[in-house]
């Protein structure tokens, strides 16, 4: 079969640092092939070579052979390349159809926008993709879930012949996921359209896609079929070895812990149409799992706990006490924290270097009279840029320079330095690589060893598997059931998380 795309010996430094070297990508046509490496492999550096936001040093590009060189993305678009990045690039005040249809605007006589054409081509689309989405609506209603539909509908509406997807399923539930790859099935099987896809998800790796080129500190590790000659599909071990260089899936990080008193007391919690009469306890050096499928409440509920939606009804006790945090602020003065989902939309301030990012929740401890302390600031990010294994070369970097799961790690740290009773933590490691989820992992099971009790809200079973002592299912704002670790049983989760009951 013939290639797609050919790129050879690329090359790309930062500052006199290599981030690729002499890298060698070639994907076949119609097929979909898997880039993967840890956070800071150069996946993304070698993505936005081809797709124009980045220059490369050296080397050479061919696009169903001819040789290409982009300066700008409009140039790789043209050529018949979409970019469905791993941050959302939705405008929140447009509506669907006009976030699909923007710049590509269908106008009737007279230069006038035709909307209720795009509206019906955007109806059209979601039922061929089998999603159900009002086109008409504001995006800012939509939940994260489906602001990432509409960025992959994009590549979808305008017949790109080489689609990149940056992790494009971080946000989505399972029923979600299969969706979206058998429309990328359907799309390289019946119309030829090739795919690089880009993850930290090695399962969906494995069952989804064709090859799988692994990268690590910028080299090409290994190319090969997903399948081997017998048929059966490459370990997932076997690639996040190749990827990190060493075991990770193998690692148990989960420790049994004592509990101490209960820190805090949810009961019949209500968040509008979202939380339902929901009620739990939660114990010093606790990691409690909140789990369920899209629309089932766990994101409003931490929300509601954190002060950033108001609770409708019920009561919430912190330490024996009632409280009601109106606003963030309060809940941090409170003792409680946070991790929200959306990391682009809700926890870093892109125009701020990574070293304010991290102080920016307890930046009064670094104001002395009227000046503010850089020193202090800087040498508190550089104790936890050490202690979370954060890639940057200068702590004055941007925090938008830095990697999806870097970023992860500079709002983990930010947290880790306000040093709150209680920490939410919601998909802790959404977009982050095999290696790192460890670290986090770790992390996270350290900061409950000292007392600090953690709710951690997550749409994936292994990870609750992995570090939580007990598990929440909800389906529909309503708390379905309950399980302690030893009873933690993917079928039993699904069951609940479906709105049935065990047995």
């Amino acid at each position: 079969m013939e290639n797609a795309l050919s790129m050879k010996s690329i090359n790309k430094s930062f500052g006199g640092v290599p981030v690729l070297i002499d890298v060698d990508f070639d994907v076949e046509q119609g097929t979909i092939h898997a880039l993967v490496g840890e956070n800071g492999a150069g996946k993304s550096t070698l993505m936005n070579i081809l797709g124009g936001v980045l220059p490369g040093d050296s080397g050479e590009i061919e696009l169903f052979g001819k040789t290409v060189e982009f300066q700008t993305p409009a140039e790789s678009q043209a050529a018949g390349i979409a970019f469905v990045h791993q941050e959302l690039n939705v405008i929140n005040d447009l509506a669907v159809y006009e976030n699909l249809f923007i710049g590509h605007e269908i106008k009737g006589k007279l230069g006038k926008l035709n909307k209720a054409e795009m509206i019906r081509r955007s109806r059209e689309l979601f039922e061929r993709m089998n999603v159900v989405i009002d086109p008409t609506v504001k995006v800012r209603e939509l939940q994260a879930t489906y602001k990432q539909i509409i960025e992959i509908s994009k590549a979808v509406l305008f017949n790109s012949k080489l689609i990149i997807m940056d992790e494009p399923t971080t946000s989505l539930t399972q029923t979600e996921v299969d969706i979206v790859f058998s429309i990328m099935k359907n799309l390289t099987q019946n119309t030829g359209v090739t795919i690089i896809f880009i993850s930290h998800k090695l399962n969906e790796v494995v069952e989804f896609c064709d090859h799988c080129t692994v990268l690590r500190n910028g080299e090409v590790v290994d190319t090969f079929p997903i399948k081997g000659e017998d048929g059966e599909p490459i370990d997932q071990e076997d690639i996040a070895r190749m990827m990190v260089g060493r075991d990770v899936l193998g690692v148990n990080v989960f420790k049994e812990r004592e509990m101490g008193e209960v820190l805090l007391s949810v009961r019949d919690l209500e968040v509008g149409n979202h939380v339902k009469g929901v009620s739990f306890d939660l114990r010093r050096g606790e990691i409690l799992g909140i789990t369920g499928l899209l629309g089932d409440g766990k994101e409003e509920l931490a929300r509601a706990i954190f002060g950033d939606l108001r609770a409708t009804g019920g009561a919430i006790e912190l330490k024996g006490k009632p409280i009601r945090p109106r606003q963030p602020a309060a809940a941090r003065k409170l003792g409680i924290g946070m991790l929200p989902s959306n990391r682009k939309e809700n926890a870093i301030i892109k125009d701020l270097t990574v070293a304010d990012n991290m102080v920016v929740t307890t930046l009064n401890d670094y104001v002395v009279g009227l000046m503010l302390r850089k020193d202090k600031i800087y040498a508190t990010a550089d104790q936890y840029k050490e202690r979370l294994n954060i890639k940057v070369r200068e702590l004055s970097t941007l925090i938008g320079h830095l990697s999806g799961g870097n970023q992860q790690k500079v709002v983990l740290a930010k947290w880790l330095i306000a040093k709150p009773d209680i920490m939410l933590l919601c998909n802790p490691t959404q977009g982050v690589d095999v290696g790192a989820k460890n670290e986090i992992y770790h992390i996270i099971m350290e900061l409950a060893e000292l007392g600090m009790g953690i709710i951690i809200t997550t749409g994936e079973i292994a990870e609750a598997e992995r570090i939580c002592d007990r598990l929440l299912v909800m389906y529909h704002g309503h708390l379905m059931g309950e399980m302690p670790r030893r009873d933690f049983d993917e079928e039993s989760i699904m069951i609940l998380s479906t709105g049935g009951k065990l047995n």
